[in-house]
């Protein structure tokens, strides 16, 4: 489980969503303190605080969904509060280009996404991408 935590953790460094690990052998007192009582042990702590314990499979795909639905906290086009000003300066720009651009973009960062690259740039594609899934889901609607 090791390496796909590792993979997990540099996916989403600078995001949103921290990813640690604990040496229970060392530190003692926080893991009992989280009620840590055997190795490996995954728990996750949301916006209200609370750790809980993951339950889900322990593959790097199975810890990236999870992730991707539980944790991470994403742009949302009827309700930017939850945007950085980069994602909101790129909202603006697709609005801008239109349809065309939007599909054309997507198609693009699809491409792009399974290339290797640093995970700040990793990050930014997902990004972009969640809010150009966004505008394309919105203008098939308007059709």
């Amino acid at each position: 489980m090791k390496p796909a935590w590792d993979q997990l953790s540099s996916e989403y460094e600078g995001s949103s969503v921290v990813i640690g690990d604990v040496d229970c052998t060392v530190h003692q007192s926080l893991c009992s303190d989280y009620g840590v009582r055997g190795y490996p042990t995954v728990k996750y702590i949301e916006a209200d605080g609370e750790p809980k314990d993951y339950q889900g499979g322990r593959s790097y795909d199975d810890l990236k969904k999870f992730t991707e639905d539980t944790l991470v906290v994403a742009c949302q086009l009827d309700d930017t509060d939850g945007c950085s000003e980069k994602e909101l300066k790129f909202i603006d720009l697709a609005k801008s280009k239109g349809g065309e651009w939007v599909s054309k973009q997507t198609e693009r960062l699809n491409k792009m996404k399974s290339g290797k690259m640093k995970p700040s740039l990793k990050q930014w594609i997902v990004q972009r991408l969640n809010i150009l899934t966004q505008m394309g889901n919105s203008l098939k609607e308007e059709l």
